[in-house]
């Protein structure tokens, strides 16, 4: 009776009518506290006639065992799961089978496919019936139980597989394939070793089966192309025999116009993530040629006739959309990235020249996107051997008479001033005045090509410095009536954004235009519009930027009225950029003034680690019955009254066999990102202010270091690091006991937590801030950090892994892997972020205690010195080299180390020194230098071959720095082994090249030389007064020298002007009469 009840209740949930449906559920609601409900859904979903309420059947089953199958009796479990398969083999409506599938899958969540035979029976007996009906069923039913359950499955994986050969072959049968490949898909991630030679014998008949999916069906072939992804993500191994044909299919499918988008962006990344994955391989079965044949026509096309590409549009809201244009293009992106530069540019340039050349519109574009992003995975490449000839292409192509090329030429200039400096902006003089003259058409240009013209404007203007003072008048002048008069929202964001790359490179010379620019940003921070809220954001961060360069003394009378403002739009505004930009904010002020923050950091802090918790912006993605949703909480309203409402696990939890996805809005990553990087460098800037906060906000922080984005993870590393810092100087301020326990608590935790992370992260850039922040800490506690037993073998061993290129995130693992081979150069990058830990730890234990470790990681700096290495791994092998000998020059027993390892390194050093690169030449030298600093009397026999090199280096340099670090290199002879200079030659040779030109850091060395020698040898210093009191002359008052050496400059020449007074009036008397009234009043003042 139940049955015809409820079957009459389902139909009238299918009714057009509100009143009805309403009514209905309430029935339905009362029905369902009857235990009775369950043999009744079955009896529908087995006997009604309607497919509908068979489904709605199956579906309601489904819930109500996902939620209560604690309640459900055991005689009804098992009828139940007896009647779950007679219905699938009897059923002939897909739409019922698959909720039916959907069900079983659920019942076997609950019961393991051990305790339920007859469904492991069923599916042996239908996959490999000789109907294909009852095969498409058996793997319907396969991809929806093993899907959801790919774990327990395992015994069975071998099993599975060889069922997966034989239905793979099945060509004629597009269903069972989509099926099988569905299943394939999710049991990959759990297979391990003893399945991969099956996996692999799959690969060929995969390819032929998906070739017949998309003739058949190219949806389901699009979302079956995911198995890729799996099989790249989780064992890579099993792909690479077959890589040239696995590209080969991805390519004719990207190359085929007459297929989807969709499809088209699976190939093109999937070739992507292959490259990134397994760039070695790519470039041995010489797969870049045919790639790029593909990857450039794709790439240049022209769009639809009537449309213009996405980021054409006037209002391009910078979305990415799935385009197989734009995946092209990252393709070209991500081969910069992970190959190396001479390789990918022989065979790349051809393709873009040919492009550039083009009479199409269309294929000059494609050129100079392709050429944009090249700039950052080749930085060096092109800086050091293309970059005239490519700016010249972009400063031709910014007059093109097509604006799709103006357009492309904007951000590809922008990229190049992001990723080329320092040398880009060296070409100001060619570059300044195009930008300008995109400026003064403000008004009538489109606002979408504008912001082009802005990005590239900001880029470049950022990294200027000093250079931008002649355009400062005319920037402001644009900047500011833009602000002022603009109707356009867009238009004054774009304005405030650029205001604040201006200051990044003017600092204080802003200072002048500081009062209206404040005016403006206030007035846009206090208006509550909707409409204002990009405006709001852009004006929050570059409060932030003016904080930090305007000079403290200018922007702290309003740090306090800033952390109030950002602390009222937080109140106000509920926007997740708005909220990361107060916190950016708020880390500005901490550095400028942190009193001020102070009294709010409960707030702040509560409201960032908000933002660390939340999961909003991450979305499940449910299958399709939303329609019963309403029943979900079917009798959680009436759980009181049976006494049982305690929640249990399975009651809350969204089940993920209904979940096809995740997605996450990237600004919540941001917003995580930025309160991450806030919330460390408060921590550091407020001290012991922050001290209640601390504990919390690491726990939080520590949580998101698995955090699937990477940039969450970087920054939260790198919040870990600040944390440390920020206990450590706590300590040192105030060094009691608990705070001693602090910070090895912090530790202890952090520090094994760095080097799993380096180990073990897939990420290159993760790697490279780990170790970045693990360095800092190290630099900062000193001996602290490496005070428990075994750490610094273990960081040392952490450095030595990533040397040998043998950490997760290198490409390990793969045969192709060559010493001496040429490397992409963030790959370079990151074994350059670990050599530079070795400095760092000999700086912070004794000599002797480091020097086994120094001795394992010193060859394998020393091979990347030889002259076939690139010119960057040449510079980073003596700049290591030099920067550890420093190190030992500080520390106990360095002396003695330094000594034992000079006749290892002197080779080395003395190659590096007639190096025909001026950067190695001068890390050389620096590095010879420091090595007489540590070493001293113990390398006496090598001074004459030292002098000799160096007299002759400084006869034929013309580089400026490379000359000043020779200066320095002689004063740490002389310091440190004075006995084994002939000061008669060489101190007037030094002497004759004051003052120092670039490297103003080693003003400290001459001077501290200087001084040594005044007390050493008066006679032989006041012989080469003139020389010497010229060029302190030009140092007096410099902004870049800093305290300490102004006033050891200032001890000496009071010193020489009361003990020499003669000597000294006449030297001073042959200066310009600025610098002679400067000295006298330096001398006289007290």
């Amino acid at each position: 009776m139940m049955s015809e009840e409820l079957e009459r209740i389902l139909a009238r949930l299918t009714e057009p009518d509100n009143a009805v449906i309403q009514q209905a559920t309430a029935e339905l609601k009362q029905a369902f506290k009857d235990p009775a409900i369950i043999p009744a859904l079955c009896a529908v979903m087995t006997g009604s006639q309607n497919p509908q309420l068979r489904q709605s059947a199956a579906v309601m089953l489904r819930m109500r065992v996902r939620k209560h199958w604690k309640k459900v009796s055991p005689d009804h479990r098992e009828s139940l799961k007896a009647v779950v398969l007679q219905a699938l083999q009897q059923e002939t409506e897909h739409t019922v089978r698959h909720s039916l599938a959907q069900l079983s899958a659920v019942l076997v969540k609950h019961e393991t496919p051990d305790r339920w035979p007859a469904l492991l029976t069923l599916l042996n007996q239908s996959t490999k019936s000789n109907n294909p009906q009852d095969r498409q069923v058996g793997l319907l039913l396969l991809s929806k139980v093993v899907g959801s359950n790919p774990e327990p499955f395992k015994p069975h994986y071998k099993q599975l597989l060889q069922l997966f050969g034989t239905v793979l072959q099945d060509l004629n049968n597009p269903t069972a394939l989509y099926y099988c490949i569905l299943t394939l898909t999710s049991i990959t991630p759990y297979t391990g070793t003893e399945e991969m030679n099956l996996m692999r014998s799959l690969i060929p008949k995969l390819l032929v089966a998906l070739k017949h999916l998309i003739q058949a069906d190219q949806e389901k072939a699009s979302e079956a192309m995911e198995v890729f992804d799996e099989l790249m993500e989780s064992e890579v191994s099993i792909v690479v025999p077959h890589i040239a044909e696995i590209v080969q299919f991805c390519l004719e499918i990207s190359a085929d116009v007459s297929l989807s988008d969709s499809l088209r962006v699976k190939a093109l990344s999937c070739i992507a993530v292959l490259i990134r994955l397994k760039n070695k391989a790519v470039l041995k079965h010489k797969l870049l040629q045919p790639i790029l044949k593909v990857v450039f026509p794709i790439l240049s096309a022209a769009p639809p006739p009537g449309e213009e590409d996405p980021e054409d549009e006037e209002n391009d809201t910078g979305g990415d959309s799935e385009n197989p244009k734009h995946f092209a293009v990252q393709v070209i992106d991500t081969m910069a990235l992970h190959m190396p530069p001479e390789k990918l540019f022989n065979q790349l340039l051809p393709f873009t020249q040919a492009c550039l050349s083009s009479e199409n519109p269309y294929e000059r574009k494609g050129g100079l996107m392709c050429m944009a992003v090249l700039a950052e995975g080749c930085a060096d490449h092109i800086r050091t051997k293309m970059l005239s000839s490519m700016l010249q292409t972009v400063c031709r192509s910014l007059s093109d008479n097509n604006e799709v090329v103006r357009s492309a030429a904007l951000f590809a200039l922008g990229q190049f001033s992001e990723h080329l400096q320092p040398d880009v902006s060296k070409f100001h003089a060619e570059l300044m005045p195009l930008l300008h003259g995109y400026l003064s058409a403000v008004n009538q240009t489109k606002i979408g090509h504008m912001t082009k013209a802005f990005y590239a404007l900001e880029n470049f203007l950022e990294n200027l410095g000093q250079e931008i003072e002649p355009y400062l008048p005319t920037l402001m002048e644009t900047m500011l009536s833009a602000l002022n008069n603009a109707e356009n929202f867009k238009l004054k964001e774009l304005a405030v954004s650029a205001i604040g790359a201006i200051a990044n490179a003017a600092k204080e010379m802003l200072v002048p235009y500081f009062p209206p620019i404040i005016e403006s940003l206030k007035g846009f921070l206090t208006d509550t519009r909707e409409e204002m809220r990009a405006l709001q954001t852009q004006a929050l961060d570059t409060l932030s930027v003016l904080a930090r360069t305007v000079g403290k003394d200018v922007f702290s009378p309003l740090a306090a009225e800033c952390a109030q403002l950002g602390l009222n739009l937080t109140d106000a505004v509920d926007d997740p950029d708005l909220r990361r930009c107060t916190y950016s904010l708020f880390s500005a002020v901490s550095d400028v003034s942190p009193d001020c923050l102070t009294p709010h950091l409960t707030s702040i802090t509560t409201v960032m680690l908000l933002s660390l918790r939340s999961t909003e912006g991450v979305t499940a993605h449910l299958e399709e019955d939303k329609q019963f949703v309403l029943l979900d909480d079917d009798d959680a309203d009436d759980e009181g009254e049976e006494g049982d409402a305690i929640l249990d696990e399975e009651e809350t939890e969204i089940d993920d066999s209904d979940v096809s996805g995740f997605s996450v809005e990237n600004s919540y990553i941001d917003e995580k990102e930025d309160a991450c990087d806030a919330l460390g460098e408060i921590a550091f800037n407020t001290g012991v202010a922050f001290q209640p906060f601390l504990e919390s906000s690491f726990q939080q922080v520590y949580e998101l270091r698995d955090f699937p984005h990477e940039d969450v993870r970087r920054a939260a590393f790198g919040a870990m690091g600040q944390f440390c810092r920020a206990q450590h100087k706590v300590w040192k301020e105030n060094p009691t006991e608990a705070n001693h326990q602090a910070l090895h608590k912090l530790l202890q935790v952090v520090l094994p937590c760095f080097l799993e992370a380096v180990r073990q992260d897939r990420e290159r850039q993760v790697v490279m801030a780990v170790l970045e922040s693990m360095n800092a800490v190290i630099k900062s506690c000193q001996g602290e950090a490496l005070q428990a037993p075994g750490t610094l073998a273990e960081i040392s061993n952490a450095i030595k892994d990533v040397l040998k290129k043998k950490t997760v995130c290198q490409d390990v693992g793969g045969d192709e892997a060559d010493d001496d081979e040429q490397q992409a150069e963030y790959d370079a990058m990151l074994q350059e972020f670990a050599g530079e830990g070795i400095p760092v730890l000999a700086s912070a234990v004794p000599a002797e205690t480091f020097y086994p470790h120094l001795n394992d990681l010193l060859p394998l700096i020393m091979s990347k010195a030889k002259s076939a290495c690139t010119e960057a791994d040449r510079s980073f092998s003596v700049g290591t080299i030099g920067e550890t000998l420093h190190s030992l020059a500080g520390v106990a027993g360095g002396r003695a180390v330094a000594g034992r390892l000079s006749n290892r390194l002197l080779p080395v050093l003395v190659a590096g020194v007639k190096d025909s690169d001026a950067e190695v030449r001068n890390n050389s030298v620096y590095a010879l230098g420091s090595l007489a600093q540590a070493a001293g009397p113990i390398i006496a026999s090598d001074y004459p071959m030292m002098l000799s090199l160096f007299s002759n280096l400084l006869s034929k340099e013309s580089d400026l720095r490379v000359i000043d670090n020779l200066c320095a290199a002689l004063c740490r002879m002389i310091m440190s082994h004075v006995e084994g200079v002939p000061l008669e030659q060489v101190f007037p040779a030094l002497v004759a090249r004051l003052p120092l030109k670039e490297d103003m850091e080693e003003n400290k060395t001459i001077y501290s030389c200087l001084t040594f020698l005044y007390s050493h040898n008066p006679v032989l210093v006041v012989s080469q007064l003139r020389p010497i009191i010229s060029a302190a002359a030009h140092l007096l008052g410099m902004k870049d020298v800093d305290n300490e050496t102004q006033n050891s400059l200032l001890m000496l020449l009071r010193a020489l002007a009361q003990q020499h007074t003669q000597e000294f009036e006449n030297a001073v008397m042959s200066l310009p009469d600025e610098q002679k009234n400067k000295m006298t009043m330096a001398v006289t003042q007290s």
